[in-house]
């Protein structure tokens, strides 16, 4: 839709508001506090974009998923600012289906979901262009990646982005490579559950920010962070899942991002909040901070 493409400011910016790990419930007070939050944090930011990191609901506590979900995006919807969902290991635990939740977004004009492919693995595998300031061209990219949820017992723990999906991201790559007159696109990349690298930043690069927990990663490699460093666009991930990890991993020239956990429904030590995600046109370059929710 027109009013839905993105586009760099006038000054060359472009702004992303990050909310994950919402965990909205049965609408009681907790879920009310982080409704505000929420409410507050787009007020106060007036971003471009709003993106959710899966977890957006706790399907496996509550009898209305659906109830629950249209509560948890009601006052984004509101705000009429683009915004992209992904899921996390808990949206669709019990009584609702992705792809449902993806009909009820495509019920809203201001929602950039998508299911994705059909013939690889996960609902909501997609890729958004930023258009240039004064240009109809792509300018950033945004990949969208369903990171899944259990792994098979045999193995335990969570899912891995399959090697499908990273196939699916080489080829959007080049195929927005050979758009841009063969030009490499600088882009970032959203999941929910954080892939292995984001541990191995803390033993081989370098971090910045709260390390609370440990690192919730698949036992597994599908070789997602091995793609984006041989594409040569995504600069930075960003994943939700650990609710008392909010830092910056740096690795190999990528920045590995976690979120800040937005939901009081659910366990954590950290005050609540989100991470604000800015793109500078023209440069392989972002910034990225936290923002606190303010009484």
């Amino acid at each position: 839709m027109v009013q839905n493409r993105l586009r760099f400011r006038s000054n060359g910016s472009f702004s992303i508001l990050q909310f994950t790990d919402m965990h909205i419930q049965d609408g009681g007070e907790k879920d009310a506090r982080t409704l505000a939050l929420v409410d507050r944090m787009i007020a106060d930011e007036k971003p471009d974009l709003i993106v959710i990191t899966g977890d957006v609901i706790a399907s496996y506590d509550i009898e209305d998923q659906e109830g629950a979900f249209r509560r948890a995006i009601a006052g984004i919807v509101k705000s009429g600012i683009p915004f992209a969902v992904i899921y996390g290991n808990h949206d669709s635990e019990k009584g609702i289906t992705r792809q449902r939740l993806n009909q009820i977004l495509r019920e809203y004009d201001n929602n950039l979901s998508i299911d994705g492919p059909e013939d690889i693995h996960g609902i909501g595998n997609y890729v958004l262009t930023v258009e240039g300031s004064a240009s109809d061209e792509a300018g950033a990219a945004l990949y969208f990646f369903d990171s899944g949820d259990y792994a098979p017992e045999t193995i335990g723990g969570y899912a891995w982005i399959q090697p499908d999906q990273v196939e699916w991201y080489r080829n959007e790559s080049m195929a927005l490579r050979e758009k841009s007159g063969n030009q490499t696109l600088p882009a970032l990349a959203f999941f929910h559950i954080p892939i292995p690298e984001y541990e191995q930043a803390c033993q081989l690069g370098t971090i910045e920010g709260i390390k609370g927990e440990a690192v919730c990663c698949p036992k597994l490699n599908s070789g997602l962070f091995a793609a984006m460093l041989e594409m040569g666009d995504v600069m930075g991930t960003f994943a939700g899942h650990d609710h008392d990890n909010d830092y910056v991993g740096q690795l190999f020239g990528i920045q590995l991002c976690y979120g800040r956990v937005t939901g009081y429904n659910t366990y954590g030590k950290l005050e609540r909040g989100a991470r604000v995600i800015t793109l500078v046109e023209g440069s392989h370059e972002f910034e990225t901070s936290i923002r606190l929710h303010k009484p």
